[in-house]
């Protein structure tokens, strides 16, 4: 597992072929803030519904809840079953507002 930095991350979705964006955290958090473009699966429902992005599989994907924690703990899990290019975004979505976007809100 690869740890992306905030702004290496802002950097990758301003390219031409930005990664795919996996918010791990709950729906209360993610009606906060998220990134553009973000599935949301909740770490708890990772185990039943990673087929839901089945066809990410191959490609780059950044994992990312609110400090880093879940996210390790998904990118893990989606190892296990063949997932190949995770990144965790370091310091999480907190980390991302207060560093790369800060007109993003935090919580």
């Amino acid at each position: 597992m690869s740890q992306l930095s905030p702004l290496e991350l802002k950097d990758q979705l301003d390219s031409e072929h930005p990664p795919h964006l996996l918010d791990v955290r709950e729906d209360f958090e993610h009606a906060i803030v998220s990134l553009p473009g973000a599935c949301l699966i909740p770490l708890g429902q990772i185990a039943e519904r990673y087929a839901e992005i089945e066809s990410w599989k191959k490609d780059p994907i950044v994992v990312y809840c609110h400090h880093g924690i879940r996210s390790q703990h998904a990118i893990g899990f989606l190892s296990s079953v063949g997932f190949e290019q995770l990144s965790n975004l370091q310091s999480g979505i907190d980390g991302f507002a207060a560093n790369a976007d800060p007109s993003l809100p935090r919580y």
